[in-house]
Parts: structure tokens; C-alpha cells; sequence
């Protein structure tokens, strides 16, 4: 920080006990099948999947699910497996710190805290100022808290016990802060200790162990990361049946609404009301052209005027991400032209999520959406040509510029993609996930088609790409903006489900609007 900013210990010490209060430290508050806000029950509808796998558990097991604890000593257990695989004499303690508190500069009120996902992943405590150390040889799971200050007490309560601490997360032992060295001490093996590099404090010694590796945990986290056990489905689904009512919400409202910001608060309103008082990242309401900017944030904007409303909002539950994206005409009938591209960014989905089991290539999926947005655009008139010319010249990146998905998981863009920005071939540049899907693995599947002048123009003042564009054609449709549709995927062995079920049918969206 450049700011020479002073506070007292006491303020710092107040923060944490506010962020310590403040968060839930029991399980999260299991939402009935039908949930109710107002007058208004909304039912969730019928998850969509091909599957015969275990992975495939419906919604209403979700509250028996998630009556269970968070299964971190399963998940330490995976990524001392994962490490051994490179590092087969692996011998020690695994160490990792939460996220800590911190103050909004030249203020005593803390940030708004968001719990380090490497930390959760291996306790299921969304507490800040905690640490945990896991003894490899004896799978001995131990979570650390932070102790009781009696001063702090009269301003925020008191905090989460010991005991409390014990009965509600999956570990073996709790103990304050203060006595992590100790434990770190009395190990069974002195041999290494793994831990991340610049998430260690300055009083947490590491000197009675033989090595002290910063290598090997952080990416063995993210690879496990990557496919989900039925505790992390069960999240996600309740994320995503959160944000649907959400959507919902919105769709009904948006005729009468006169603000991008309206609508940007009636989602937050409906999700928080619902068990999720945090986004999994700051949604975007984009309204007419605004909608061709990916990742548009002003959301506050007239609505008068304008054809569509472009949606990307997701509800994070217990530290898990959704992440869904509609779009649809805000007066409650799309335009000719808004129709031809939204039925054109739908049967690219319905396509791509149809190639979906384990094993699929990513880049395959990837090209297949291309192929379809230059069919559709053919079509349409605002291509023209041989389409196999097309898609090597790569022209359609043009109007589909991003990627068609990532991992989804505890961050919206998970871990584990590998993706290559450096990829010269433009139309593979922005895929954030390379490589084949496992089963277990959740994606995100969003295709999209956009008419933003800033990224087309240099398109057209380019002899080979603009002979593949019919210009007057093209001049129809500016005002269309984008089209994107999302829907969070899980992979199974022999196929995949559709945890999303926020309505994209056209004449369903159509009633729920105009109050059908």
C-alpha cells in the first residue's frame, strides 16, 4: 500500500471480530424445494441430463446432502495422493492459511472478506484469520481459530468455539492460533512440510522439518479441483437454483423496469433473500448495444429504447460458483433480426452441450460452436461464401470473439483449464479450458454471437475477411448487440446434466415477461 496509513491494534482487532461474528459459521440454511419470497413461490423445474452415472443425484437429495459436513479430510486425502504421484516418498504436513483479515484503506472497517479457496478447499471454513495443518501418516486434520479476545467480545460477540468449531467442519482436532507451532512440532514425520508461497505469517516457523516445499501443493489443490464429489454437485446445484429464481425475477420484471440498475438489485434482492448473500463475480445487465461488451459492469443504463437485455449473474452458495447468462427482448417480443441471432446462439448450446461426456475434447467443442455460428450466419445473409473457407480464414471470430466455457467450481473461472493466451490461432486465444473433460469436472457452456463495431471494423477494412461479410446486410443488426446463453454442465461418464434451469425457451420467456 503507497498510502502511510496508522491504525491501532484495537481496530484491527475489532475488524476481525466483526468478520469473525458477521459470518455464518454454521451449515448453510437448506432451502426446501419450493422456495418462498413474499407472496410468490417459485418451484424450480426439471434438471436436463443424459446420464446413468452416481453424479446424476436430483435436486431434492440436495438437503440430505448438504446436512452432511463439507468433506475436507476426503479432499486433503486426494491431494496427498495427487502429490505423491510426482514426489512418491512424500512424508510431512500439509499447511495452509485462510484469508486474513484486512482494512479498507485510511478506514477501521474491514474488506469484505472472501475465504482463499486453496484454505477452503481442505476445511470448509469460510472463517477469516484460520489456518489448518494436515499430518500426512496419520491423516490428522487440524483446523486453528483465532482466540478469544475479551476486548473485542462487547462490540461483536463471541465467536465461534472450539467445540462449536468441531461439530460443524470436517476435522479432527480445533485449536487457537497461538498454538499452531506447537502442533507443527509434535508432527509424526519432520520431513517436509508443503505449504504456499507468500501464505505463511511471519510467526509460523517451519525450522524442525527437514525441507519445506512451496512446489507441489498449490497445483496439486487445482487439479483436484477439478472434478467435484457429490458434496460440491450438491453446492453448485443449489447455486444455480438460486440464481434461477433470480433470473426469473428479473425476466418478469424487466417490461416495467426503466434501469439496468433496477433489475441489477432485484437479482441481488432475490438471491441474498434466498441463501446466498454473495455473487460469484459482479454481474453484468447490459441493455441494447451494451450487451456487445463481454463483460459490461455500469449497469446503469435507461432500458427505454433498447431491443435486449443481456444477463450474466450467478449466486455463489457456501463458496460456490454459478454462472448463467440469458438474454431476451425487453418490451417482451424479440425483433426479427434479435430472433434469427438468439435461435442461432441457442442451437449453438444445444449442440455443443449435446458433445458433452467425459473424455470430449474442449477445442473440439469449441470449433463445433463455430461451425454453427457460420451456418447460421450464412443463413442469415451476414456471412457469405464456401463455409469450410470461412472457418479457416476465421472470420466468424469477428462475431464470436471468446471462448465457449471454463471450469466452473469454487472460483466462476475455476482452476485447472490450462489455458494459452499466446495461442496464435485466434479463434482458440481466449478459451480459458484446453484439453479433455473428466467426469466429475463442471463447465460452463456459453456461446455467443456480438455486433460490436470496435472488434468488426477492423474486419471489414480487411480484403480476405471483409469479401466473407456482406456489409449492407450486416448494417440490420447493430442494434441486436449480443446474444449469450449459459448454462453450468456437469460431465458424467456417459454424457452430462444440465444443473442449470433457468428458462431460454423463446416463447417461455416471452409469457413470463409480458406475465403469461
Amino acid at each position: 500500500m503507497v498510502n502511510c496509513f496508522f491504525v491501532t491494534s484495537t481496530f484491527i482487532l475489532r475488524a476481525q471480530y466483526r468478520q469473525f461474528t458477521r459470518i455464518s459459521h454454521r451449515k448453510p440454511r437448506l432451502q426446501a424445494r419450493h422456495i418462498c419470497y413474499g407472496s410468490l413461490w417459485t418451484a424450480t423445474t426439471t434438471v436436463s441430463y443424459r446420464s446413468h452415472s452416481s453424479f446424476s443425484t436430483m435436486a431434492s437429495s440436495v438437503d440430505a446432502i448438504l446436512a452432511g459436513k463439507y468433506p475436507a479430510k476426503a479432499h486433503a486425502r486426494r491431494v496427498v495422493e495427487y502429490i505423491k504421484k510426482t514426489k512418491p516418498e512424500a512424508a510431512g504436513v500439509l499447511y495452509l492459511e485462510g484469508q486474513k483479515t484486512r482494512l479498507i484503506e485510511d478506514n477501521d472497517e474491514p474488506v469484505h472478506f472472501r475465504q482463499r479457496r486453496f484454505f477452503y478447499y481442505l476445511s470448509g471454513c469460510d472463517v477469516p484469520d484460520c489456518q489448518l495443518t494436515y499430518d500426512i501418516a496419520p491423516e490428522k486434520l487440524t483446523l486453528y481459530i483465532p482466540a478469544i479476545d475479551p476486548d473485542s467480545v462487547i462490540w461483536s460477540g463471541l465467536p465461534l468455539s472450539e467445540k462449536e468449531a468441531l461439530e460443524l467442519y470436517d476435522v479432527d482436532q480445533v485449536r487457537t492460533i497461538p498454538q499452531v507451532n506447537q502442533v507443527l512440532r509434535t508432527s509424526q514425520s519432520k520431513k517436509t512440510v508443503f505449504a504456499i508461497a507468500g501464505q505463511v505469517p511471519d510467526d509460523v516457523t517451519f525450522l524442525d522439518f527437514e525441507n519445506t516445499d512451496f512446489d507441489l501443493l498449490k497445483p496439486a489443490i487445482e487439479e483436484c479441483r477439478v472434478v467435484k464429489d457429490k458434496y460440491e454437485v450438491a453446492l453448485t446445484r443449489r447455486a444455480n437454483e438460486v440464481s434461477t429464481i433470480a433470473h426469473t425475477a428479473v425476466l418478469k420484471a424487466v417490461k416495467s423496469a426503466k434501469n439496468e440498475r433496477e433489475l441489477q438489485a432485484l437479482f441481488l434482492q432475490r438471491s441474498i433473500a434466498n441463501g446466498c448473500p454473495n455473487q460469484a463475480y459482479s454481474p453484468i445487465f447490459a441493455a441494447g448495444t451494451s450487451a456487445a461488451t463481454l463483460h459490461y459492469l455500469k449497469n446503469d443504463q435507461p432500458l427505454d429504447g433498447k431491443l435486449n437485455l443481456l444477463v450474466d449473474g450467478g449466486a455463489d452458495y457456501s463458496c460456490y460458483a454459478s454462472d448463467i447468462t440469458r438474454t431476451f427482448p425487453i418490451n417482451g417480443k424479440f425483433s426479427k433480426e434479435s430472433r434469427e441471432i438468439y435461435d442461432i446462439v441457442l442451437r449453438m448450446q444445444e449442440v455443443c452441450i449435446d458433445m458433452l461426456k467425459e473424455g470430449v475434447a474442449w477445442d473440439d467443442v469449441h470449433l463445433e460452436a463455430h461451425k454453427v455460428a457460420i451456418e447460421g450466419l450464412l443463413r442469415i445473409g451476414i456471412l457469405q461464401g464456401d463455409k469450410e473457407d470461412i472457418l479457416k480464414s476465421r472470420t466468424s471470430v469477428a462475431f464470436y470473439p471468446h471462448g465457449v466455457g471454463h471450469y466452473l467450481g469454487m472460483d466462476t473461472h475455476d482452476s485447472g483449464g490450462n489455458p494459452n493466451a499466446s495461442d496464435k490461432d485466434t479463434m482458440f486465444r481466449y478459451l480459458r479450458l484446453r484439453g479433455n473433460l473428466p467426469a466429475g469436472s463442471i463447465v460452463t457452456v456459453e456461446p455467443g454471437i456480438y455486433f460490436c463495431n470496435f472488434i468488426i471494423e477492423p474486419y471489414l477494412q480487411d480484403p480476405v475477411h471483409s469479401a466473407y461479410i456482406d456489409f449492407e446486410v450486416l448494417q440490420k443488426y447493430w442494434e441486436v448487440g449480443g446474444v449469450r446463453i449459459e448454462d453450468n454442465i456437469l460431465i458424467t461418464k456417459d454424457g452430462y446434466e444440465n444443473l442449470t434451469t433457468a428458462v431460454k425457451d423463446v416463447d417461455e420467456m416471452e409469457k413470463l415477461i409480458n406475465g403469461a
